[in-house]
């Protein structure tokens, strides 16, 4: 299908909503999300993020500043994965539990606020890795209008680009959650650290990066194309030193470099290497 096709395929969908909440995280596609969203429905769109340990400052304040860039809406609401039963045990359930709770809280605002939907940003890439928070989201009836119009990352990308976007090459994230193994408990305290080497990467010049916990080693992955800035041992050092201080005894680089959902490839999903 042609990308215009698909865009008008998007744009009649949500017109149909009528009114819909957005969940917005800031990223490439709940922000691509929000601007067709509100383009189309004006004031029947909003924006809603939800506010926690897992999530990072910096993304809620970039999340906040495009929202009021473009006129929308802006509902904040607390949504503390740590308290949820079960979520801190990091089981392979994990991303259902919080979804489950996130997506339940977003219903509830919207059903009081006279909103007709819910909305995500999945968008068709999402359909081949293991991601338990979509169950919750059909489970909830919350609609995936990307996803549904046959959108991929790549055309996310090149839509956001020509919107003028300043997403449009914003590299990928996931809650910071997603750093542990199934299994390792997850605490305020290795959130932090997770959040603060990720922020120290990101303030060195790197652009994609993720710091795995593994209890006490820290697995850097960096983009493919970033892995060579490593090879200087004045840098090799200071990293060493600062996951030092944040309380890793050991630090590692990650020779493949960053994937999405890498910590996936230890378990059995039922699907083959390649979908992973």
């Amino acid at each position: 299908m042609a990308l215009q096709d698909k865009l008008n395929i998007l744009r009649s969908n949500i017109r149909r909503m009528q009114s819909v909440a957005v969940a917005y995280s800031g990223g490439v596609d709940s922000t691509f999300l929000l601007k067709m969203a509100h383009d189309t429905l004006k004031e029947n769109a909003v924006a809603l993020t939800a506010r926690s340990a897992t999530y990072p400052e910096r993304e809620f304040h970039q999340a906040s500043e495009f929202a009021q860039k473009i006129g929308a809406r802006h509902v904040v609401i607390d949504s503390e994965e740590l308290e949820i039963n079960g979520f801190s045990d990091n089981l392979p359930n994990r991303c259902y539990l919080c979804k489950k709770e996130l997506f339940s809280k977003t219903l509830q605002w919207a059903q009081q606020n006279g909103i007709r939907h819910v909305a995500d940003g999945s968008n068709t890439d999402d359909l081949g890795d293991y991601r338990p928070g979509q169950q919750a989201a059909k489970e909830l009836d919350v609609v995936s209008p990307l996803q549904e119009a046959g959108l991929n990352k790549d055309d996310i990308r090149i839509l956001s680009k020509a919107l003028g976007l300043p997403t449009w090459d914003k590299p990928a994230f996931a809650c910071l959650a997603s750093r542990f193994p199934y299994g390792q408990k997850i605490t305020r305290e290795s959130l932090r650290q997770v959040d603060q080497g990720e922020q120290f990467l990101l303030d060195l010049g790197f652009r994609q990066v993720r710091v795995r916990h593994h209890g006490n080693v820290a697995r850097l992955e960096v983009s493919a194309e970033e892995r060579g800035k490593f090879f200087d041992a004045a840098l090799m050092d200071r990293i060493y030193e600062k996951f030092r201080q944040l309380g890793f005894l050991y630090v590692s680089l990650d020779l493949k470099g960053y994937r999405t959902g890498s910590l996936n490839e230890a378990i059995d999903t039922g699907e083959s290497a390649k979908e992973r």
